[in-house]
């Protein structure tokens, strides 16, 4: 059985559709509802190194404390940023994904498929009605 961790929100379509994908792979993840309990500098760091992207890039843009802590200004540096996502893990988007195969911003939620070691074999059909279908 493949390891699984996925960064959750559970108010999120987005993280519901990528951790039913998951299950639906027959994949019982390790569940962490980051708002609850976010990660801490260094396993946040680690993951953005893991997934390859900035700080600015994992930062969420579309919540109030981004614009209430002036995220916007390019001058802000990449430990400006983490730190702000250490003091509001809202401003974290989500789900990230980790497992044997990498960790990834899993958005849209089929990315996760990269990150299983099993194909995709049968229908899954997202909260909204798009299907994900095979591709073997």
């Amino acid at each position: 059985m493949q390891n699984i961790t996925i960064y959750h929100n559970p108010n999120c379509g987005t993280s519901r559709n990528t951790l039913a994908l998951i299950k639906h792979q027959g994949i019982e993840p390790s569940v962490i509802h980051y708002l609850d309990n976010p990660p801490d500098e260094t396993t946040l760091r680690d993951l953005i190194t893991k997934m390859g992207i900035t700080p600015r890039q994992l930062l969420r843009v579309n919540v109030p404390p981004y614009a209430e802590r002036k995220l916007d200004n390019l001058s802000l540096t990449d430990d400006d940023l983490i730190e702000a996502m250490l003091a509001d893990p809202l401003l974290i988007n989500r789900p990230i994904v980790v497992s044997d195969k990498g960790v990834k911003l899993c958005r849209p939620s089929e990315v996760v498929l990269d990150l299983i070691d099993t194909p995709l074999t049968k229908t899954f059909i997202k909260e909204d009605g798009e299907k994900i279908e095979p591709t073997i």
